[in-house]
């Protein structure tokens, strides 16, 4: 019986399939989406499991998505049994079935010189009959089926997201500043170098100030080509975000760089996002290095 204290789980996706179609890229969409991702459960574990993760907040909040290895006529049998028992504590049950053609499969075990684990004494085609044979009936009472046949990673994501109606929302963009001499941010996706721009630290006046005073903006727009930086840096990291979406990333992480990180970097970053937002994109904005020294 579900504690009383704990919250429903929003969404369980139950995936399996065939060996070499796909499951393990399937779990990492789903976990990248937020879902609580488990690899490779036997389906008994499976309602013990969720009791625990109902105090969890990713598991409550967008749900758990777990690979679950039926190959067998007793596993078969004991996810008819999970099934019944999870649609009691959870919102919404579906199971996935990732599938794709004979051909396809016997390329990717070639390929990757990966034994089928059901080919012990057989060919590899022998081996898929036998797991096609064995998943026949978890086939059939299957909620969703996926073809990742001829599929590269980024489209396999995308009809997944499409086919199990997952939000492709633009990603958060974290817009961030820093200077090169304290070394570039190892998360960032993109770096935009802004070193050309002129130096504020070399007025002593503005020395002391930051790229988030009106002084280095004011500064800084003096530079003809300034403008039409920030406009094509836009425009590129717009479309960027976009195509990032479609892949269902999360997160796009854009550092802007001068040499110290208090002027320059700290102005352009403020002002790329500010266009960003504009134009409706979700930006965060962090400075990492604005208050390390005066050298921009």
């Amino acid at each position: 019986m579900q504690d009383s204290s704990t919250k429903t789980i929003k969404r369980c996706v139950i995936i399996t399939g065939m060996s070499g179609g796909g499951k393990s890229s399937a779990l990492n969409v789903f976990e990248d989406q937020g879902f609580y991702a488990i690899d490779n459960l036997p389906p008994t574990l499976l309602p013990q499991l969720l009791d625990v993760l109902g105090n969890h907040q990713s598991a409550v909040e967008s749900g758990v998505a777990a690979v679950i290895d039926v190959r067998g006529e007793d596993l078969l049998n004991d996810l008819d049994k999970v099934v019944s028992q999870i649609r009691e504590k959870v919102g919404k049950v579906e199971i996935l079935f990732v599938d794709a053609t004979d051909s396809c499969l016997v390329r990717r075990f070639e390929t990757t010189r990966r034994r089928h684990p059901l080919a012990a004494d057989t060919t590899i085609l022998g081996g898929i009959t036998r797991e096609r044979e064995l998943l026949n009936k978890i086939y059939q009472q299957a909620d969703i089926i996926i073809d990742s046949s001829g599929l590269k990673s980024p489209d396999f994501k995308a009809k997944l997201l499409e086919t199990m109606g997952m939000s492709t929302e633009k990603p958060v963009v974290i817009m961030s500043s820093f200077g090169f001499k304290y070394g570039i941010p190892q998360d960032s996706d993109y770096v935009l170098d802004v070193r050309f721009m002129p130096n504020p630290n070399y007025v002593k006046e503005l020395q002391m100030l930051s790229g988030k005073d009106i002084e280095i903006q004011d500064y800084l727009k003096k530079y003809p080509l300034l403008d039409e930086f920030v406009t094509k840096a836009v425009s590129m990291l717009d479309f960027v975000a976009s195509v990032y979406c479609a892949t269902g990333k999360k997160q796009l992480h854009i550092a802007v760089g001068c040499t110290g990180g208090r002027h320059r970097s700290v102005a352009l970053a403020e002002a790329i996002a500010k266009s960003l937002k504009k134009s409706g994109v979700n930006v965060k904005i962090e400075h990492r290095d604005i208050d390390k020294g005066t050298l921009s």
